[in-house]
């Protein structure tokens, strides 16, 4: 595993070593002697995974503290654009985002540290997500930010948007909690 700094911090793209062979392919997505190598919080609580077709955009998530989490995610089948948007005032990097394409094929998880929205793109046919979180879904504290008020260019033409997420703050009228 290679843990790549973004410029954001505290959010880290991971190569992982893929191994391959007759039978198919070997991935560990997870290793937690590099996260502490790192100190990064890795103590995951709970894991799930979605399963989206074309133009689906999930985000942009995060839950407020005291129940907010890191998380770890990878995509095991398809091509999602995953993208970051740091929330956490006080940072050099408040307010500013990231994006990294995340596929099978490419082999790449992507950490995001607590206080950082997050949501991706499918631009694959089909796209299958697998989050592991640092701590359970909190429903009172589950929120986000309207995926298309932060300046990203999603590139996605008519994308499939939940009534969950078309109803969420704009990122101008939102003000942070972590501080």
């Amino acid at each position: 595993m290679e843990f790549i700094e973004t410029k954001l911090e505290g959010v880290y793209i991971i190569e992982q070593n893929v191994f391959q062979d007759s039978r198919g392919d070997f991935v560990k997505t997870f290793q937690a002697s590099e996260f502490k190598k790192r100190n990064l919080e890795f103590n995951f609580k709970e894991n799930y995974y979605t399963e989206s077709k074309k133009n689906v955009i999930r985000g942009m998530h995060f839950q407020n503290p005291p129940c907010c989490h890191a998380k770890l995610v990878t995509v095991i089948k398809g091509l999602v654009v995953d993208v970051i948007l740091d929330l956490r005032e006080g940072s050099d990097t408040f307010q500013e985002f990231i994006f990294v394409k995340l596929s099978r094929q490419n082999g790449k998880s992507v950490y995001i540290p607590k206080g950082c929205a997050h949501g991706f793109g499918v631009l694959s046919d089909f796209a299958t997500a697998y989050y592991m979180a640092t701590s359970e879904h909190a429903p009172n504290y589950d929120t986000g930010i309207k995926y298309n008020s932060f300046g990203f260019d999603w590139k996605i033409q008519n994308p499939i948007v939940s009534d969950r997420d078309n109803t969420l703050i704009n990122f101008s009228d939102f003000k942070t909690p972590f501080v």
